[in-house]
């Protein structure tokens, strides 16, 4: 490469001087990527062993060209073009990159000429915004367009190694995160997942990133939470007219290491490399959100400090947090403990509690808490039993040595400064031990979880008071935490792992394991996320979340009145105001410490002169309800709660289906009494000319075997989950289909008490009203008033499916609304007449001589008929969900059968059995025989 090197900088010795060389300035990125190249080449000179001149005359050419290019000097484009690819050859780079590079500056050299010649835009933010006052102050696309360089780098970035004027970070930068450019970058961190599985220190190679899994839903929501702010405020006119906020956001994976490393990365960025040029400008974030632990933020504050970073915390409340001189630039939208401890220690003298004991976890949140609730029991008179700390390793011999305390103690109050993680295995071994009288105060780290919510831990905990975070409405966060979708961008992987933990699924097309389980289905990143329910979704009663949003618009608020900022009236040296080409976190520090607003949940929102935030509590106890949970909601219709009481989840769904057994009896006794009407129907046709046959009427016999196998069928409509068609046909058939039946069996009856009366000598003209015409006329009469009926009815007010959770309340019962109570009480009235007249009627000719049992059998039948239906009403008005259906087809079923066999068996019973009876002699000898 030796030989490249001095061949490529050789005409740069006979020019003499880049300022010689004339050409357009070029934008800041060729510039970035110059320097890049000569420190390069710089380096690879270095290590070939390079001759000390040509060491030289690298580092000569890159100072030149530099100090040319940063005061605005002027490069011959022709020459520039020959020097970069023979530049990027001698630097490392193959044939391929050196020509990309070189398209690539040719590109932005030609927009950057454009964008010089171009008239300024009046508005350079987004389409929808309304600068109130453009006019008033400069304009900051020029100023913020150098912004992208992410300046602020070399004097505070960690890790680095300098070569020739270019900085560069050790590694590269992986942590799971969610990014969206803007003109300002928010940064924020969060607990999303936890570091499960620690790597292998051995030193013997590179050293492996940390793995996290077990994936925070809450956590998740709380970060999406700080995205909805930032676009809420990207949409308000009023707010920050004319900037456009975006954030970079990283997972902290519950652990100090891997939280201080995304802390230096928002505050020195991600670049890989960067020249001294590209130091100025914007910081690459201007604050961040977070972090939630005390622990994580006392350390990450104490650095960030040096540099006067502003630090706005959501959830870590270490009253240590509130020394300026060790904190200066920290901020929380979260009490601190020093008003937690006040408010447990009001609570405490209310109830005339005086000997209490302490437990607290061993970390920076507990030791502090109980240092200061201590002091604050001191002052008024209070005193302390016992005072006991919870390992970090939860060991088992240090929890029950706690337990042997509490249960010698003889203070029946105890109190406990924890976090969740912390307090688990202490409930447990309370539950192990069956330990009850004690009332507990829980701190706010473990006031609202949802872990000691349940039946299990009623009789322990039943009682317990609790200092709780304010909790408050964020309006539109669900609608907007629903419509998150997927994408490719490696700068938002954290969104990519929550699809497949919340989905099951892996946007790898290849099979894995996750969580030991083989997981073989593809996300498509179509997956609807309304069909899902967990604390990701569930917005009721924000806490943890509302404190975020506060946080992203308090650091809003500030950036706002910064850029307010009157020329002359500033708050700086010399009444300066913030210079926005190059703005510094700590001058927005000042601003954070004088903002105040209010929330669209009514929240005043400001900060003490220790960065403290206005102290609001819930004061909650704990006390079982019919949902087990200690803020009882409502869940929607279609939802019920789940078995822990802390979630709402889909309620069961119940009808009368065709894979239920009871659905399959029914179904079968159906189809079996189809059958036996069809089995009838053949026999008596194929014996229509037999006495028997042609002497009980034919033809009705015909048409009501005809009108009972649809009574039979019309039992598989109400069989099945209901849709509206089959919810109108349903009681349209049935009516129709047993009016046709009763009808038949009413005008067997008239024509058995005319056949009756015309053998007698007053009675010789009676058959002639009830001939075939006219039997056939009046059973079309009487069935046509049924379908009038059923016509009015489904036309007015037609049964519809319906969705009932009022039977049982974690069911939903899928059933067909009636519609018009009127129409289906006319539908069952007409029926319920027919049937009364038809047994008025043959229990009158029941005694009838010669051959007329016909009467008989017809009394028989009508009489089970009625007692059906006269039963059913009471049955069917006490079954609850798909029972009540079961006991309407159960009545249509029973009903069925009794007609038919009271009616049909006797008669197939002769044509069978005992054909020698089937005569006309043997049927006109009974009256002989009497």
């Amino acid at each position: 490469m030796m030989p490249q090197v001095e061949e490529t900088f050789a005409s740069y010795l006979s020019h003499g001087s880049s300022s010689s060389l004339k050409k357009p300035m070029l934008p800041t990125k060729p510039c970035r990527l110059i320097s890049s190249l000569v420190g390069k080449a710089y380096q690879a000179a270095g290590q070939a062993g390079a001759a000390l001149h040509t060491m030289a005359v690298l580092q000569a050419y890159q100072a030149d060209l530099l100090k040319d290019l940063s005061t605005g000097g002027t490069i011959d484009e022709e020459a520039f073009v020959r020097f970069l690819p023979r530049l990027a050859q001698a630097s490392g780079l193959s044939a391929t990159q050196s020509r990309t590079g070189l398209v690539s500056l040719r590109r932005n050299a030609q927009k950057e000429s454009v964008a010089s010649r171009a008239p300024p835009h009046k508005d350079w933010g987004t389409a929808h915004r309304t600068p109130q006052s453009a006019s008033k102050r400069p304009d900051l696309r020029s100023i913020l367009s150098k912004k992208k360089s992410r300046g602020w780098c070399a004097q505070d970035r960690g890790a680095l190694m300098a070569s020739s004027g270019t900085c560069k970070l050790q590694g590269h930068f992986t942590l799971n995160g969610m990014y969206q450019d803007g003109d300002f970058l928010i940064g924020g961190l969060f607990e999303v997942q936890y570091l499960k599985a620690f790597p292998e220190l051995s030193f013997t190679m590179e050293p492996k990133l940390p793995h996290c899994e077990l994936f925070y839903m809450t956590s998740f929501q709380q970060a999406r939470t700080m995205v909805f702010a930032i676009n809420e405020i990207n949409n308000n006119p009023s707010l920050l007219p004319n900037i456009t906020l975006g954030y970079q956001i990283f997972d902290n994976c519950v652990r100090l290491g891997v939280a201080f490393r995304g802390a230096i990365a928002l505050a020195s960025g991600t670049e890989e490399t960067i020249s001294d040029l590209s130091c100025k400008g914007p910081p690459p974030v201007i604050g961040i959100i977070g972090d939630p632990g005390s622990t994580h933020s006392i350390a990450i504050s104490s650095v960030l400090g040096l540099f006067r970073v502003p630090m706005v915390s959501f959830y870590a409340t270490c009253s240590c947090l509130s020394n300026r001189k060790k904190y200066p630039s920290f901020f929380r939208t979260i009490p601190s403990d020093a008003f937690q401890v006040r408010a447990m220690v009001q609570i405490l003298r209310h109830f005339g509690w005086t000997w209490v004991g302490l437990i607290y976890s061993d970390d920076d949140y507990g030791v502090y808490a109980a240092q200061a609730f201590q002091q604050e029991m001191q002052l008024f008179g209070l005193c302390a039993a016992f005072s006991e700390f919870l390992p970090h390793d939860n060991n088992l011999r240090d929890i029950q040595r706690i337990m042997e305390v509490i249960q010698s103690s003889t203070a029946r109050v105890v109190v406990v400064f924890a976090p969740t993680s912390f307090i688990i295995p202490l409930m447990n071994e309370v539950v192990l031990q069956n330990m009850t009288g004690r009332q507990w105060i829980a701190s706010e780290a473990w006031a609202t979880s949802p872990m000691f919510h349940t039946s299990r831990f009623h009789p322990f905990l039943g009682g317990t008071l609790t200092i709780a975070i304010r909790h408050g409405e964020i309006q539109g966060l669900r609608d907007f935490l629903l419509r998150l979708r997927p994408n490719i961008d490696q700068r938002n992987i954290m969104v990519r792992i929550f699809w497949e933990k919340i989905f099951g699924c892996r946007f790898e097309t290849e099979s894995k394991e996750t969580d030991g389980e083989q997981v073989k289905r593809v996300c498509t990143g179509l997956e609807d996320l309304n069909t899902t329910n967990t604390p990701y979704t569930d917005v009721s009663g924000l806490r943890a979340s509302y404190n975020v949003y506060k946080a992203v618009y308090a650091m809003a608020h500030a950036l706002h009145d910064l850029m307010q900022c009157e020329k002359g009236r500033g708050p700086f040296s010399g009444n300066s105001c913030a210079d926005m080409s190059n703005l510094k976190p700590w001058q927005l520090v000042h601003y954070l410490q004088t903002v105040n607003f209010t929330t669209g949940f009514g929240d005043h929102v400001s900060f003490d002169k220790n960065g403290d935030a206005v102290a609001i509590y819930d004061v909650l106890n704990w006390q079982p309800s019919s949902d087990d949970a200690t803020e009882c909601i409502i869940c929607p219709d279609e939802l019920w709660s789940s078995p822990n009481k802390n979630q709402c989840v889909p309620k069961e769904i119940e009808f009368l289906s065709y894979e239920d057994p009871l659905g399959i009896s029914l179904t079968t006794a159906s189809l079996l009494g189809t059958c036996f009407c069809a089995l009838v129907l053949v026999i008596f046709a194929y014996h229509r000319h037999t006495p028997i046959v042609r002497a009980n009427n034919s033809e009705l016999s015909f048409l009501l075997l005809l009108s009972l196998k649809l009574c039979f069928l019309c039992v598989l409509l109400f069989i099945g989950k209901p849709q509206l068609w089959t919810c109108q046909l349903r009681h349209a058939v049935f009516g129709i289909s047993f009016v046709l039946c009763i009808s038949s069996i009413l005008v067997k009856t008239m024509v058995v008490v005319a056949v009756f009366k015309s053998s007698r000598p007053e009675g010789k003209g009676a058959m002639k009203w009830f001939e075939a015409a006219q039997q056939r006329c009046t059973v079309l009469v009487l069935t046509a008033l049924q379908i009038v009926i059923c016509a009015i009815w489904l036309s007015t007010a037609s049964p519809t499916p319906y969705k009932n959770n009022q039977y049982i309340r974690s069911k939903i019962v899928y059933e067909c609304a009636i519609g018009s109570v009127a129409g289906f009480s006319m539908l069952l009235g007409y029926i319920g007449i027919l049937a009364a007249v038809s047994f008025l009627l043959a229990f009158l000719a029941r005694k009838l001589p010669d051959n007329f049992n016909e009467a008989k059998f017809i009394t028989f039948s009508m009489l089970i008929f009625c007692a059906v239906w006269i039963t059913f009403v009471p049955a069917y008005v006490s079954s609850p969900g798909k029972y009540a259906v079961a006991m309407e087809i159960f009545a249509i079923l029973a009903s069925s059968f009794g007609l038919l066999v009271a009616i049909f068996a006797p008669k197939c019973y002769i044509i069978l059995l005992h054909p020698e009876r089937n005569t006309k002699k043997a049927i006109m000898g009974r009256q002989t025989q009497k």
